[in-house]
């Protein structure tokens, strides 16, 4: 969903984008890609997300351990 750069969203629109976005980051989006495709802020994302009452996942999403793995092969089982 493209939305207008600098146009103000409010009331019913607003209410769409959010739980858009909200659906979008609940399902595993980033709130980077979510502004990367409707051509908004990350702050404005974030914003929205807030709004709409989201938990805001950790920074950096799931990673494993590079030394972990590079010692053993496998991803490390305490991360």
């Amino acid at each position: 969903m493209k939305l207008d750069k600098g146009k103000r969203i409010v009331g019913a629109d607003r209410a769409a984008v959010s739980e858009s976005f909200a659906e979008r980051y609940a399902s595993g989006e980033s709130i980077r890609s979510l502004a990367a495709e409707s051509g908004r802020s990350y702050g404005f994302v974030q914003s929205v997300l807030k709004d709409a009452g989201v938990t805001f996942r950790s920074r950096g999403g799931a990673r494993t351990s590079q030394k972990a793995e590079s010692l053993s092969g496998e991803p490390d089982a305490t991360s």
